[in-house]
């Protein structure tokens, strides 16, 4: 089985050569950051929490664990969100990058989680003469049943 690397860091954060790939993962771009200042290869907006259930959370309208299993919910409903982060995970080490001061409570280890799921749900349907990877190549496919 294959071993991947996923780190959290702060927008704000330096930019370190064992980043790897550096992806953002905001719903919204990081106040008080320029596009053109930002080292990263990509931003995943789709794979982060909806606005509506960014905005209950942010409000204390739910808790961290309801806020989860619904952000959970939508990665379940979209697998396709997750495709560009595990493209990257087969390749090497993926740095998330978000504007969040808190990652454990945060959309963060939610999307972790999900993305390393996923991946290891592929690793196991491998037959070891090739990639498995239905989602990294773009096909239909149901992770989660």
């Amino acid at each position: 089985m294959a071993a991947y690397f996923i780190q959290f860091k702060r927008v704000y954060d330096a930019v370190d050569p064992t980043d790897g790939e550096r992806i953002l993962v905001d719903r919204l771009w990081p106040r008080g950051i320029k596009k053109e200042q930002l080292a990263h290869s990509i931003w995943c907006k789709e794979a982060c929490p909806s606005n509506q259930l960014r905005k209950q959370y942010h409000a204390g309208d739910i808790d961290y664990s309801t806020f989860a299993k619904r952000y959970f919910s939508e990665l379940e409903n979209h697998p396709e969100a997750l495709i560009p982060i595990m493209q990257r995970l087969r390749e090497g080490p993926v740095t998330l990058l978000s504007a969040v001061k808190q990652f454990e409570h945060s959309h963060l280890p939610v999307l972790k989680h999900a993305v390393m799921q996923a991946l290891h749900l592929e690793d196991q349907q491998a037959d070891g003469n090739e990639f498995s990877s239905a989602v990294c190549f773009g096909k239909d496919f149901n992770y989660w049943g």
